[in-house]
């Protein structure tokens, strides 16, 4: 799976989490501007959270690296059988269409918030401006519920008493003065890139739904009187809105409102609760670093942990083994064994190829025709667990290594842990056959790249 698939899952994964950690926690209580902090928090840390890469400090808790150990039997293996090929990843043309389909979506949703944006500058440009009560204002030539989108604030004043400004100014200048349409552009934003996530858009309708809360709040803590305020909300329930981005006096659904209005305040105890959220970040961000750690932690030291350590492909056999032991896959899987211990074959990788420098890490890595799902599948359907090997009770891991030279080639294909002839060279032919890879990219330059395969052979 692609780093990108990977990370785009994650924060689909977290996004849903979040939702249902707010809804338990925060929902029903009267800390609107906590509230908020806590939304902007969790779409943030939602996106940023797979980013940060504290492996190589937390390899060095033994607690973690347990945990680690544990984890990395729950990674995704590529299962080939003798005599049956099983392939955990999906068809290359399921992906690719249903990766069009989410450009789609995506590109439908940026477009439609392209022409929001601009239908709110156009208005301004269109509209007279005027001073009310000290407050510049846009004042619309057809009836529609005012609003407001970062300092400009627009309304039909014949559709108004004195009063009924005064209290849509006081609502309006909320929320310019807390800048609450950037929450609104980072929801939105967020629902246009992750719109196949439901949770994203009911996240983004508590993030619009909090702001009137705060501003409803502000309104009635100013001196309004609250049921005339609430009947103005009412009468105003049926305007059309001109667009989605803009925060609207109006906004519904004004029964949650209303009731907010009317609840009494939470006791200031309950903010302690909000707390939560930072160890929750921090459970995120360890967890996420986790995967990295448990595939360190099962290859040798000699491997050096870099993004050009591809995931392992495990081959199943049939057979006894009845010698020493061999290297496991990982420590609580159980002990395998075979008749010769691993050979190591490589100290170090190359740093040269043709007289230009190796990289184990750039900012584009080599991809295989198809991406990893055809490499998994392509090294699923080919490699063959030799029957001498299983009769003889031969298992363990075999790890290559191999550099993608500039033009896509694959070179100086080497052992860097063996286990015995014909399993490392069963490993060596598959990856030898490999197709032309498109290589890796560093500085806008194509560049040879290093990368290392682990391949377990395991006797059932």
């Amino acid at each position: 799976m692609s780093p990108d698939m990977i990370y785009f899952m994650k924060v689909n994964a977290a996004i849903l989490f979040f939702y249902a950690f707010y809804r338990l926690f925060f929902y029903s209580d009267t800390f609107f501007r906590l509230r908020r902090t806590t939304l902007i928090g969790l779409l943030l840390v939602a996106v940023v959270y797979p980013l940060p890469d504290f492996s190589g400090w937390m390899k060095e808790i033994n607690t973690v690296t347990e945990a680690a150990t544990v984890y990395s039997t729950m990674l995704p293996e590529v299962i080939v059988s003798a005599g049956k090929t099983t392939a955990a990843a999906p068809d290359g043309w399921l992906l690719q269409s249903a990766f069009l389909l989410y450009l789609a979506g995506v590109a439908v949703l940026g477009i439609r918030f392209a022409v929001q944006l601009g239908s709110i500058l156009l208005l301004s440009v269109q509209c007279k401006t005027a001073r009310i009560n000290g407050v510049y204002v846009h004042l619309l030539n057809h009836p529609a519920g005012p609003f407001s989108f970062f300092h400009l604030i627009f309304i039909h004043l014949p559709s108004h008493t004195e009063q009924e400004v005064d209290e849509i100014l006081t609502h309006e200048m909320t929320h310019v003065r807390q800048w609450h349409s950037l929450d609104v552009i980072l929801s939105e934003l967020l629902c246009t890139l992750f719109w196949v996530n439901p949770f994203v858009w009911l996240l983004k309708r508590e993030v619009r739904q909090n702001l009137e809360y705060l501003a409803d709040q502000t309104v009635l803590l100013s001196g309004h009187d609250r049921k005339s305020y609430q009947f103005h909300l009412l009468g105003l329930a049926n305007q059309k809105a001109t667009a989605n981005l803009y925060n609207s006096f109006n906004v519904l659904p004004l029964k949650n409102r209303i009731r907010m209005m009317n609840k009494k305040r939470s006791h200031q105890i309950g903010r302690t609760k909000y707390l939560l959220f930072v160890p929750l970040a921090a459970l995120l961000l360890m967890v996420n670093n986790l995967e990295t750690v448990a595939r360190v932690t099962t290859l040798p030291s000699d491997i050096q942990p870099t993004d050009s350590v591809m995931p392992e492909v495990v081959v199943v056999g049939y057979g006894s083994a009845d010698a020493k032991p061999a290297v496991p896959a990982n420590d609580n899987q159980k002990k395998t064994v075979q008749k010769n211990e691993p050979k190591i074959m490589k100290d170090t990788p190359p740093r040269e190829y043709n007289g230009e420098k190796v990289f184990t890490k750039v900012d584009q890595m080599p991809s295989f025709p198809g991406g990893d799902a055809a490499l998994l599948q392509y090294i699923a359907r080919s490699i063959k667990y030799p029957v001498e090997s299983q009769k003889a009770g031969n298992q363990g891991r075999v790890i290559a290594s191999f550099t993608v030279d500039k033009e896509g080639n694959i070179a100086q294909l080497e052992l860097v842990r063996g286990i015995e002839p014909l399993l490392d060279a069963e490993a060596l032919r598959v990856l030898s056959l490999m197709p032309k890879w498109t290589p890796g990219v560093h500085k806008g330059k194509a560049v040879n790249v290093r990368y290392t395969v682990p391949i377990t052979f395991r006797l059932q």
